[in-house]
């Protein structure tokens, strides 16, 4: 066969996750870094699969949302200072929201090319150790300075510093298209989809408590490891109940009659770093490992949640998913119902909500409440923006395994900039 003649695409199997218990910001990881909380994930997927002799891993692609200058070569300098061998290549991606699961994407073409046996996939997210950036007028003046020719016009340049300069810009939760924070985006989603505040209640304090029933059960006993003195994720809430729920006051969408978004029903800021093993077959088999479940298939789309959601309409910033799965189900030839297990990442129970009535309002089937996010997801975990997508894959192909037997698996990652990440697991 000629070196340039079309390859035959290989399955791409999903091997294993692991986790950091996620913390709410400012909280147990204030002061690690993406890097520091990244590395524990890894050396927890590496001891977990024995990982550590030389090329084991063909490579590892990871990213994160919120990043310092010293996150510029994230990936690569995790694996340094993990027990991943040192040579090997890493690099970055970035999606917003769906970062974790782009770079799975990324890592699961290579393998499917047949470009590399096995790759590493992740992403992680601190809102505590959010970078500062220098005032834009002091920096500014400070290029200004570097500029000049001498002495004396540097002092001039540096004498235009007023105290208000030294002000730091902190980073804002704002789309910088529309100035909207991303929950009142999803407040404004909410109020066109009719989303009930009740609705969102009951689906937040089922996400707490489909978490906590799955540790318990001991689901995460592979999946999570210890960082900091958690052992499980700290925004967990066990006890949520719709009636707690309903005590707490709206937060976003307050410039609207009736607004129901709360803190209880909206995902808390959070601290984490999760990782997925994915291979060939033929990797897998030799190691003997067994795989979890396959990726089988992804779509990502996009929305003008400018023109949109800003306008009332119902493309709104967190919709894309609402495009993107219809899309990626005509592709495949099949419908919901042929889904064991749905997974939507919750940014809001708003979001979620609205997802599921435009996917119906597109021409798919209802979702079977008892198979969506049966584990819990982001309103209990948390979301540290760039580990989601990873934790979802992980912990959806773990209950593919957990069910025996054959199955299939849906995951529905909305992201900033009105962007949606899908994917579909199988276990044959």
């Amino acid at each position: 066969m000629s070196p340039l003649a079309p390859r035959q695409t290989r399955r791409v199997a999903v091997i294993g996750g692991t986790r950091v218990p996620f913390a709410r910001s400012d909280g147990p990881y204030a002061t690690a870094s993406n890097q520091e909380m990244l590395t524990a994930a890894l050396d927890g997927l590496v001891t977990r699969h024995g990982l550590q002799e030389p090329g084991a891993v063909g490579e590892f692609v990871a990213g994160a949302v919120l990043k310092h200058s010293r996150d510029f070569n994230l990936a690569r300098e995790t694996v340094l200072g993990s027990a991943l061998d040192a040579r090997t290549p890493a690099y970055d991606v970035q999606q917003a929201c769906g970062t974790g699961l782009q770079a799975v994407i990324a890592a699961a073409n290579k393998i499917a090319l047949g470009q590399t046996e096995s790759a590493i996939a992740g992403g992680a997210d601190t809102a505590s150790d959010a970078p500062l950036g220098v005032n834009d007028r002091l920096r500014r003046i400070l290029l200004e300075a570097r500029r000049a020719k001498s002495l004396g016009g540097r002092a001039k340049a540096l004498a235009k510093i007023r105290p208000g300069h030294l002000v730091p810009d902190i980073p804002r939760n704002a789309e910088p298209r529309t100035g909207l924070s991303m929950g009142e985006h999803a407040a404004v989603t909410a109020r066109v989809w009719g989303v009930a505040r009740e609705a969102q209640d009951e689906l937040a304090a089922t996400s707490h408590q489909r978490l906590a029933a799955a540790y318990e059960r001991g689901l995460f006993r592979d999946l999570v490891v210890p960082f900091r003195g958690l052992a499980r994720d700290q925004n967990l809430r066990p006890g949520s109940t719709v009636e707690k729920l309903a005590a707490l006051k709206p937060v976003f969408g307050l410039d609207a009659p009736e607004p129901t978004m709360t803190a209880g029903n909206s995902t808390p800021l959070t601290d984490g770093a999760a990782t997925v093993l994915l291979a060939s077959e033929e990797w897998a088999s030799a190691r003997g490992l067994e795989p979890l479940a396959y990726l089988t298939a992804y779509e990502t789309a996009a929305v003008d949640f400018v023109g949109g959601d800003a306008a009332g309409g119902e493309d709104g910033l967190l919709m894309a998913p609402a495009y993107a799965v219809p899309r990626m189900l005509e592709r495949a030839g099949l419908g919901i119902g042929d889904f064991d297990l749905v997974e939507i990442h919750e940014a809001f129970a708003s979001q979620v909500l609205a997802t599921l009535a435009a996917w119906e309002k597109r021409g798919l089937a209802p979702v079977d409440r008892s198979r969506l996010n049966v584990a819990g997801s982001s309103l209990a975990t948390g979301h540290p923006f760039a580990a989601t997508g990873a934790r979802i894959v992980a912990t959806l192909a773990t209950l593919l395994a957990e069910r025996g037997g054959p199955g299939r698996g849906l995951v529905s990652v909305c992201a900033a900039g009105g962007q949606g990440v899908t994917a579909i697991l199988e276990r044959t």
